[in-house]
């Protein structure tokens, strides 16, 4: 049976994938239902935030069902540090994720306060951090029951030095996307809200060929879901390539 998305406060993409922009830093979450398991990707700015996100999923999925697996796009604040209020979930990033996460808390809570985060709320969501059971070096296929399949794909380096992407298969059985389209959540390699954001940890000449790699896996028609604003098309992500392509001086 097809979850009443805009119900529970999410925004329907497919009939077992959806996601919600999230306030203040407008970070997008998305989730993807089986009948057995379900996905989370990203987990907000803070404590607060995740646990918001837990609460929304639960209701959503009904009958005391909850999320049981979480993919972080990159190691980010923003993305990462509602995280621990996922108690129990199987946790996965791509490879390095780890040491950035293990050598970064006090960078994560100096940048989520830069931008705004109360420090008392950042210091105690990095003193929680999960970090990911599973690191993806190429990818990962999860089986979330129900002919519901997705792939996880390190595409990176890019945005960040670790970019993780989530792939849902299209299809027309309601297992997958929408008539057969995929879609393609993005990680902030895509961002739609704004230009495209190039910490310290990116890595500009590898980015264009990041956001090759999410063309090629999402194809023409696919659903491209940004870090950080609306839903794009291949055209906006090409596009996007070519500005970063510009700016790095690479083809």
């Amino acid at each position: 049976m097809e979850p009443a998305w805009e119900a529970a406060g999410w925004e329907r993409l497919a009939p077992r994938v959806g996601r919600c922009r999230l306030p203040v830093w407008d970070c997008t979450a998305g989730l993807v239902v089986g009948d057995e398991a379900a996905l989370m990707i990203d987990a907000g700015a803070s404590l607060a935030e995740g646990a918001a996100l837990r609460t929304r999923a639960r209701e959503l999925l009904g009958g005391g069902r909850r999320v049981t697996h979480l993919a972080l796009t990159h190691p980010h604040f923003d993305h990462v540090l509602g995280a621990a209020a996922f108690a129990g979930v199987e946790v996965y990033g791509a490879v390095g994720i780890d040491t950035v996460l293990g050598k970064g808390g006090e960078e994560l809570c100096a940048d989520a306060v830069r931008h705004g985060l109360d420090r008392r709320a950042a210091a105690e969501a990095v003193d929680l951090l999960v970090h990911p059971h599973h690191l993806v070096c190429g990818e990962w296929t999860l089986d979330l029951g129900g002919g519901v399949q997705v792939l996880l794909a390190n595409v990176g380096p890019g945005h960040s030095g670790h970019d993780l992407a989530v792939l849902v298969p299209g299809g027309d059985d309601g297992g997958g996307a929408d008539g057969g389209r995929e879609i393609v959540f993005c990680g902030d390699l895509v961002e739609e809200s704004g230009e495209p954001q190039a910490g310290p940890d990116a890595v500009p000449s590898r980015w264009p060929a990041a956001l090759d790699r999410l063309l090629e896996l999402g194809g023409e028609d696919a659903r491209y879901v940004p870090g950080h604003g609306a839903v794009v098309d291949a055209a906006f992500v090409r596009a996007q390539r070519a500005t970063l392509a510009a700016r790095s001086g690479v083809s």
